[in-house]
């Protein structure tokens, strides 16, 4: 059952998400790879975002634009990235203590 049929959410987003983990074999390992491969796109995604973020705000500076529309959309869409990003990373730090709290 997919998601969005589960929460009654119809966004695009969700359901890409949804056909993509259930055209996955859950008995496939994607192994570490293909998470350091997302999260390092992820990093490139936000930095992405940062960069048009502050073009945008140079632009309004400098007077080349005037629409703030565009400025507050690049500037929302550069901290919902960062956030994300920042809380991935402390996820994967959290991990991390887990991993080395292991007794062997």
């Amino acid at each position: 059952m997919a998601i969005n049929n589960i929460m009654n959410i119809n966004s695009p987003v969700i359901a890409d998400a949804a056909a993509r983990s259930s055209t996955a074999s859950p008995a496939t390992d994607e192994g570490f790879a293909s998470i350091l491969d997302s999260a390092i796109s992820n990093l490139n995604e936000t930095n992405t975002l940062l960069n048009k973020s502050d073009e945008e705000k140079m632009k309004f500076a400098m007077g080349l634009s005037d629409s703030t529309h565009e400025l507050s959309i690049a500037a929302a869409k550069a901290s919902t990235a960062l956030s994300y990003t920042v809380a991935l990373r402390d996820r994967f730090i959290e991990a991390y203590r887990e991993l080395m709290q292991i007794q062997v």
